[in-house]
């Protein structure tokens, strides 16, 4: 009997993403099945991965972890390929096996993966925003022409699209028939620093930046969501996802992470996705979009909900946001120079390296000092990124 079973492969399966991707599976197993995983050097955790789900490959990110992964395998004789490098992980997201994808490799490293997986026409659950802020026009015009299918798995741009489901008319999310939008809203818990009553930034430590009050997520995301480059990441993403300005593209704080977006149309209707803050319901809905499938999210309970509050950002106490509107504005090279220098200057803060204030001092100083350029391959894309990490380093290690 053929397993009519889709074949999802995971890139950056052991990562929060990952697990929540995995776990909506494991409660749909008659549906889904996993064909590939990828992680960086979490050698015991894919090797779990490989003994419960038997996929048909396992990329890891160097060829130490590949090896010791490829010696677990042998001896316990699972039948499971094991590559390694941007080349393994290339194989694993373009797998035939493979109807969908799941994007959830952290940073610029889960662009080229994911930008493969595109080119070769395959369902993209996006995870990682980093491909559409730095590559958006290659990344949606490669869709396009290849007829992958592009689903937000971000919960906000998921709200967004669920808020705008009732006038999509296409595969993908930019395939709108008739808008009528006047603006997206955004929303952001804010971090754990939004109402701080110490407004003294550069006493944060890594331990604060990293304690998220409202989800579980990996320690760089965590400090971008301190800083709110997170959701100025978002703004740019959704541009793309979208195919809006960024003045029609708002951003407001909300604490309690229960409204994830709204979109607001033109004569007065505000559509909002509700839902507690848990990844696994926008997993599941792209996962199984436009069907609907169990993610074993808890119901809502409004009786308990004593209020749902929303704030203006304030752009004194996170300049990365109003430096991420600004990178979307200027647009070309300018995304791709805001993306690596924070992911230089947010590495150097969690080691210590600098103040939690100067994540954007270094992030701004670049892109005061890199000269504005139009990419047009991803080749162009990948020598701003490396130049501006290595700008980056350089402010780093001058102290900014």
């Amino acid at each position: 009997m053929s397993d009519c079973r889709v074949g999802v492969a995971i890139l950056g399966a052991t990562g929060s993403i990952g697990k929540s991707t995995i776990d909506v599976i494991s409660r749909n197993s008659d549906k889904y099945k996993i064909t590939a995983v990828t992680a960086n050097r979490n050698v015991n955790g894919i090797l779990e991965l490989c003994r419960q789900f038997k996929p048909h490959v396992a990329a890891m990110a160097d060829e130490f972890a590949a090896k010791q992964l490829q010696q677990q395998i042998n001896s316990e004789g699972l039948n499971c390929e094991v590559v390694c490098g941007v080349n393994g992980q290339v194989k694993a997201a373009t797998l035939p096996q493979n109807d969908t994808v799941v994007a959830a490799i952290v940073g610029g490293a889960g662009l080229i993966p994911a930008y493969e997986a595109v080119k070769v026409g395959k369902k993209i659950l996006l995870a990682n925003k980093e491909a559409l802020v730095m590559t958006g026009e290659l990344f949606m015009s490669e869709a396009h022409r290849s007829g992958a299918q592009v689903l937000p798995v971000d919960s906000e741009h998921n709200a967004v699209f669920q808020s705008l489901s009732s006038v999509a008319k296409g595969k993908n999310v930019t395939e709108i028939d008739d808008k009528g939008v006047k603006r997206i809203i955004l929303t952001a818990s804010g971090g754990p620093f939004y109402n701080r009553e110490d407004a003294d930034f550069s006493k944060i430590t890594p331990e604060e930046a990293v304690a998220h009050p409202n989800w579980s997520m990996g320690s760089k995301i965590s400090v971008d969501s301190a800083t709110m480059m997170n959701k100025g990441l978002e703004v740019i993403e959704a541009g793309w996802l979208f195919d809006l300005p960024a003045s029609k593209i708002d951003v407001v704080i909300h604490p309690q992470s229960i409204v994830h977006s709204m979109v607001e149309y033109i004569d007065g209707s505000v559509v909002a996705q509700l839902g507690n803050p848990d990844m696994r319901t926008p997993i599941a809905h792209a996962l199984a979009w436009p069907q609907r499938v169990d993610a074993g999210v808890e119901s809502l309970d409004f009786c308990k909900m004593t209020e749902l509050q929303f704030f203006e950002p304030d752009n004194s106490r996170f300049p990365c946001l109003g430096l991420a509107y600004r990178a979307m504005k200027n647009g070309g090279s300018m995304p791709t120079v805001l993306n690596a220098a924070n992911e230089i200057a947010v590495a150097a803060f969690l080691q210590r390296g600098i103040r939690f204030d100067q994540i954007a001092t270094v992030v701004s100083g670049a892109m005061n000092s890199m000269e504005q350029s139009h990419p047009d391959s991803i080749d162009d894309v990948l020598r701003v990124d490396s130049d501006a990490r290595s700008y980056a380093k350089l402010l780093v290690e001058n102290g900014c």
